[in-house]
Parts: structure tokens; C-alpha cells; sequence
């Protein structure tokens, strides 16, 4: 398949997987993905399912109900295990969930979970070895709880052969688009993200959101440590240096912040001045020297090799693809992809 044509005329089942709290954000973006993806292919490249455990109507945690079938074990394309905020659901009901995926699960093409639908998932060993993302706030009771993953924190999304998660919410939607892409094309894919009014797909690659910006981890010490970092990025921050902040020794230290935060502390540094020196990358047009210095890097061809790591890409090219994002979202759907929205 050539960019952007598809050559198969095929109906793919998407199944979605709902249970009884579920985020509806989880369920509604990936699915108005397929939707208006159907709509702009002007045929019916996909047929929409939701089912749950008994089926009938779920309540989501919103309180909206919606009317799902019952799980049944039968061919489809792709399953999307939907999530719930936090995964605090009882051992024996994660259990019945992740039995109910399962029999659902059998000869489905690709299976994907969208935030916390990975700990289901997981709990049936769907993802045993496999690359995986969640929402940044539990990739580290995710990686405690099934320690045969490989939980990757800085992913908005991630495909591992046939195998996709994303991080929360709305990420759900840039994996929706990245599995557009690969059934109907480029073109396809951008003309849906147009008409959903985002980017054309934030690469998988792309750190979630400020996510060690924003934790707050539950211990009084390590979030006092995150704090600090943030407060002085400039300086030079030593694992020693912030044992001293946390009043443990280097060692306790080091292990603690590794649980809570599911980093080793010379990397959460890193990432931490990798997201704040993004931010600043996307924004304007300062200096990429400038903010390397002001954000703790040595020199920008430090900044440029935590870039790389992090993000998959340099900061010119993170700068690039924010302004073309930008130019894109300013940039109305061809009067063809709009009509046939209408017409559909």
C-alpha cells in the first residue's frame, strides 16, 4: 500500500470493552476515530461493537450508561480494552473482567488497551514481554504488579507486534489514528484528525505530557525531592545531593524514588529537563543553547542526545513538527473529506 491509499476493500469488527466505571473518554475518542474515518473513506471500513462482561447497560464513571452485548468468544479485527480511572478494582473482579477479555480476545487481529485498560490485559498475560505504556500515574504499580513487562513511561502510545497501548485518555485517540493510518492510509488518518480538530498523530515516541512535572508520589520525601528538582533544575543534581534532600541514604534513596516513580533518579533529572526544555522548544523561538544551559544541560548537544532518548527526535525537528501541528490545525479539511462527511 502506497502512502495514504488504501488498496483493500475490507469491513474491519472493532470491538470495544467496557465494564461497569469505565472512563467514557477511553471509549468515545478512539471511537469517534473509526467513525469519522469510516465517513471520510466514503464506504464502511469498520463496523463498531461494544461489548462488556453480561451485556445490557453499564454505567461509565461519569454516570452516562450505555447499552453494550455480551462478551462472546467470535472472530473480530481489533479489541480495545477501555479504562477506569484508578485501577483499584478488587483482585476476583479483575479476574472476571480479564477472564470475559479473554474469551473475547481469541483470534482478534490486534488488541489494545487505552490507560488503565492495561492492567487487564495484563492480568491475562496478553502483554507478558511485551512493550507497554498506561497513564503516567500508575506505569509503576503496572511494572510492580506484572514484573514480565516492559513499562515504558514516556510513551503516548506503543505497538509491540500485535499488541498497542496507550498512556490515558486522550491518547486513546492517538492510537485510534495510528491504527487508521496503517488499515486506510496517510491521507485518510490526517483528514480524520482534521475533523476531530487535533494533531494528525503525535508519534508513539512522543513523552506523555509533563508527566514527571506533574506526579505526586505518595511519599512525603520523594515528592519533597521531585519539588526540589523542579525548583533547581539549573544546579547540578547528584543522586547524593538529593538522598540529602529525602534525609535517606543514597542507597534507601534510590530504591524508594525507583518504586514511587518507576525512574532511577539521574533519569528522572534527565526527564524532567528534557519535558520543561520541550516545552519551551515548542513554544517560541528561543535559542536551543539558551535553554539548554537555563534547564541544566551542559551544552545542547547533551540536551540533544537526552532529546533523542526521550522523544525519539532533536529539538529542531520537536520545534519543526510544533509549527507545522500548528499550521496544520489552522488548515481546513479538503472540500472531499468534507463532503463526504456530509454525505455519510
Amino acid at each position: 500500500m502506497e502512502s495514504g491509499i488504501a488498496v483493500a476493500n475490507v469491513t474491519r469488527d472493532i470491538v470495544f470493552f467496557v465494564y461497569p466505571g469505565f472512563q467514557m473518554l477511553d471509549l468515545s475518542g478512539p471511537l469517534s476515530v473509526f467513525e469519522l474515518a469510516g465517513k471520510i473513506a466514503a464506504r464502511d471500513p469498520y463496523r463498531i461493537h461494544i461489548v462488556s462482561p453480561a451485556g445490557g447497560p453499564v454505567r461509565s464513571s461519569c454516570g452516562l450508561e450505555i447499552l453494550t452485548k455480551s462478551a462472546q468468544p467470535s472472530y473480530f479485527d481489533t479489541l480495545l480494552v477501555v479504562g477506569a480511572g484508578a485501577p483499584d478494582t478488587p483482585v476476583q473482579e479483575i479476574r472476571a473482567l480479564a477472564g470475559a477479555v479473554e474469551t473475547s480476545s481469541n483470534g482478534a487481529r490486534r488488541i489494545a488497551s487505552v490507560c488503565t485498560g492495561a492492567f487487564i490485559l495484563a492480568a491475562i498475560g496478553r502483554f507478558e514481554g511485551k512493550r507497554v505504556t498506561t497513564h503516567w500515574k500508575y506505569a509503576a504499580l503496572l511494572q510492580r504488579s506484572f514484573p514480565g513487562l516492559k513499562v515504558e513511561v514516556d510513551r503516548i502510545f506503543i505497538k509491540d507486534g500485535d499488541i498497542w497501548s496507550s498512556a490515558g485518555i486522550s491518547a486513546g485517540i492517538d492510537l485510534a489514528l495510528a491504527m487508521v493510518e496503517e488499515d486506510l492510509g496517510t491521507t485518510v488518518s490526517h483528514a480524520t484528525a482534521q475533523m476531530l480538530v487535533v494533531y494528525h498523530r503525535r508519534p508513539g515516541g512522543q513523552s506523555q505530557f509533563s508527566a514527571l512535572l506533574d506526579m505526586e508520589p505518595e511519599s512525603d520525601r520523594i515528592r519533597k525531592v521531585l519539588t526540589y528538582i523542579r525548583e533547581h533544575l539549573s544546579e547540578k543534581l547528584s543522586t547524593d545531593r538529593l538522598a540529602e534532600v529525602a534525609c535517606l541514604s543514597p542507597r534507601q534513596f534510590t530504591r524508594s524514588f525507583l518504586t514511587e516513580t518507576g525512574e532511577t533518579p539521574a533519569k528522572a533529572v534527565e526527564r524532567l529537563r528534557a519535558e520543561v526544555a520541550r516545552q519551551r522548544v515548542e513554544r517560541g523561538t528561543e535559542p536551543i543553547e539558551l535553554i539548554a544551559r537555563s534547564v541544566g544541560f551542559v551544552d545542547p548537544e547533551r540536551m540533544r542526545r537526552a532529546f533523542l532518548r526521550i522523544f525519539g527526535q532533536p529539538p529542531q525537528s520537536v520545534r519543526r513538527m510544533a509549527a507545522h501541528d500548528t499550521s496544520v490545525l489552522s488548515t481546513p479539511v479538503g472540500e472531499e473529506a468534507r463532503d463526504r462527511c456530509r454525505m455519510n
